[in-house]
């Protein structure tokens, strides 16, 4: 019993210890930028939610990119017919789990949930996404270099192509590509990555320009009061 509560108390540190030589790639993208926040929820509807749902999320809100009703009507409900509906897909979760094995995580919050101390959710899922390899050993055909023994395919291998692992250098190697070009196909990811940004805290832009205000507010009030308290006090020094 004593070792195993030693054991639990010097886990957290064995983890922190194991994710430290984790290399992630730097996201290159914005919450700000609106057309890349509308490409990346083209490609979430079209390539993750056949397994994937978001629904924390109403296809309303996604409104707030700048869409009108009708564009998200024709071109982003699927499996839906009211624009009201959350982001739901038609598979149950136990239809799920006797498929694939276990359910699919619902992605609303999982660039929050993927953020660390060794990096943002969002670099995470960036390099994730781009570090798919062929491993046939496995039931899908494909691993991944940031998480083992993945359980996913790659949903995204049409655009990207195949990759390879070298063993010796431990680099993927692109043999066979795919629809896009390596660059082009990073900044499709990171308009993916945008909207799962997005989505985890869609009053992000926001929350950040009303610090803004609510700091110079702080700033001018710390000013009247001290010309206050001078005031207040000339006489009696």
């Amino acid at each position: 019993m004593k070792k195993f509560l030693i054991a639990l108390l010097f886990a957290p540190l064995t983890a922190f210890a194991a994710g430290a030589a984790l290399h992630l790639d730097k996201w290159p993208g914005a919450v700000s930028d609106k057309a890349a926040l509308q490409n990346g929820a083209k490609l979430f509807v079209n390539y993750c939610m056949n397994c994937h749902g978001a629904s924390f999320m109403r296809y309303k809100n996604l409104l707030d990119l700048g869409l009108s009703e009708q564009q998200v009507k024709e071109n982003l409900m699927f499996t839906s017919d009211k624009i009201g509906d959350l982001m739901r897909v038609a598979a149950r979760p136990d239809e799920q789990k006797q498929w694939f094995g276990a359910a699919p995580p619902d992605l609303t919050v999982i660039a929050r949930a993927r953020g660390s101390a060794d990096g943002s959710g969002a670099d995470w899922l960036y390099t994730y996404l781009r570090s798919f390899y062929r491993d046939e050993a496995r039931p899908t055909g494909w691993n991944n270099v940031i998480f083992a023994n993945v359980g996913m395919p790659h949903a995204l291998y049409g655009l990207q192509g195949y990759q390879t692992l070298n063993h010796d250098t431990h680099k993927l190697e692109l043999v066979k590509p795919g629809q896009m070009a390596p660059a082009e196909f990073d900044k499709t990811v990171s308009d993916l990555v945008g909207f799962l940004v997005w989505m985890g805290e869609p009053q992000q832009e926001f929350r950040e320009t009303l610090g803004y205000f609510v700091l110079a507010f702080l700033a001018l009030l710390f000013v009247v009061a001290y010309a206050l308290k001078k005031e207040y006090w000339k006489d009696i020094h």
